[in-house]
């Protein structure tokens, strides 16, 4: 195979991967991604020491240690859009040779976790709650950009689900894919299970009405009452659906795990949500350290 081309694989003139600034050694086989760069702190503050730590735009990571386990924090910002560059420079750091620009004949595997905030879908889905999610569900059409992205979908609960809400054909196109089973096995004992939605923004796409009126104002209540065998829609977010599809192209072990700050169907609201994503922190670390 041919070395991959300089405007295909940017790298800055130490050598690392272009927005995250990482290389192979700075990345454990163990990685928790969240949103926002202030939770890196909140997370790697538990650790017995921090090797590594750069900061690109809202890109910050944390490279550490508790006891003689390595783990990687990394914040992702929002949107499907961030998560198509964290995962694939994240994967390029650790299967491509960064001197050669070749593809390592040796792949390497990553545990990569996300810790979010979300919206819950269902009634009885509380403010507190942590769900695990057994599906992302992409409103956002991304992986219709890639080669490979038929073969890691669900096709079924993709196409059941653009029938029940009767899906717009001028939207982006509907995929699922599902979580890591091994990740779920570890992490996701007593937790809420379910399908994710993410959707392309926060407002208009969640069904928020602000100035702006909704072109589909029935789509979550369409989506409430949606069920694929044992799975339901169990909360709204903006980046599992990339990071269960990159995910999975590319060979690694991928879970969303959410505190839910807000339900959606009821109304009600978090005031204060920071203690419960405090005991999210402690519980994956001691489920993924173990």
């Amino acid at each position: 195979m041919a070395p991959i081309a300089q405007s295909e694989l940017i790298l800055n003139p130490d050598g690392s991967v272009y927005h995250l600034h990482l290389k192979p050694e700075n990345v454990a086989d163990k990685i928790i991604v969240v949103g926002d760069p202030g939770r890196v702190k909140e997370i790697s503050k538990h650790f017995d020491k921090i090797d590594f730590s750069v900061q690109n735009r809202e890109l910050f990571t944390h490279t550490g240690s508790i006891g003689n386990k390595r783990l990687t924090v990394l914040s992702t910002g929002m949107g499907t859009d961030n998560l198509d560059i964290v995962i694939n420079e994240l994967d390029a750091a650790v299967n491509i040779d960064l001197a050669t620009r070749e593809p390592k004949k040796t792949h390497t595997k990553l545990n990569i976790i996300r810790l979010g905030t979300a919206g819950a879908l269902q009634a009885d889905i509380h403010p507190g709650d942590f769900v695990a999610s057994t599906y992302g569900m992409g409103m956002d059409g991304l992986l219709y950009f890639y080669e490979k992205g038929k073969s890691v979908m669900n096709a079924d609960l993709a196409e059941a689900f653009t029938l029940h809400v009767r899906w717009n054909e001028n939207l982006p196109g509907i995929y699922a894919v599902p979580c890591s089973q091994m990740l779920m096995d570890k992490m996701g004992t007593n937790l809420v299970h379910g399908i994710t939605l993410t959707a392309p923004g926060f407002y208009g796409p969640q069904g928020r009405e602000l100035r702006l009126k909704l072109a589909y104002p029935e789509l979550n209540h369409l989506i409430e009452s949606f069920e694929f065998g044992d799975n339901r829609i169990a909360n709204f977010e903006m980046e599992t659906s990339a990071l269960y599809g990159l995910g999975r192209m590319l060979g690694h072990e991928t879970l969303t795990i959410c505190t839910i700050v807000a339900n959606r169907v009821t109304h009600n609201y978090a005031t204060d949500y920071h203690s419960d994503v405090e005991r999210l922190i402690k519980l994956v670390l001691d489920r993924l350290m173990a």
